[in-house]
């Protein structure tokens, strides 16, 4: 058991140092600015009607609060394969690491479907924000989850 918390506070580290070396960056190989995670509370002010339908209609606003219930019956890989659909970007560059570190991020949000917000917010451009598809819905609503649930994905009358 403490071997595998050393595992998970080593990993988290490794992902938060790795997340800071991203953020710190100066930029892509291309010229552009990297994009980052900032948190579905950054989205508000410009889209709140969206913002608000979303924190209201959308299990999965708040689905994280599910995970840690059901959290003691896993194993620590069941768990942690939890985080990967039920957080923002758990795993990747500048998402997720832990309540502590990413709190804006424990929860799927808006950049789940739309991917790191940072540039949007800085420029305002809807180019610099991905437009959802079905392929994104899908990365964690398989169809084992979906007759499970009763998946109704967000991007045909949900969230917006």
């Amino acid at each position: 058991m403490k071997t595998d918390n050393i595992k998970i506070m080593f990993l988290a580290f490794a992902a938060l140092t790795i997340s800071c070396l991203i953020a710190l960056s100066p930029g892509t190989a291309g010229g552009g600015s990297v994009k980052t995670y900032v948190g579905s509370e950054n989205c508000q002010s410009c889209h709140e009607k969206e913002y608000e339908n979303f924190s209201s209609n959308a299990a999965k606003a708040r689905s994280f609060e599910h995970v840690q219930i059901m959290k003691k019956g896993l194993t620590e890989s069941e768990y942690l394969g939890c985080l990967k659909c039920h957080t923002t970007a758990y795993g990747e560059p500048g998402g997720f690491v832990s309540v502590k570190a990413t709190p804006e991020l424990k929860n799927p949000g808006c950049e789940v479907c739309h991917g790191p917000g940072s540039l949007h917010i800085e420029s305002g451009d809807p180019k610099d924000i991905k437009q959802p598809t079905m392929a994104v819905c899908e990365k964690c609503h398989i169809s084992e989850r979906v007759n499970s649930f009763k998946f109704k994905p967000m991007l045909y009358g949900g969230a917006h």
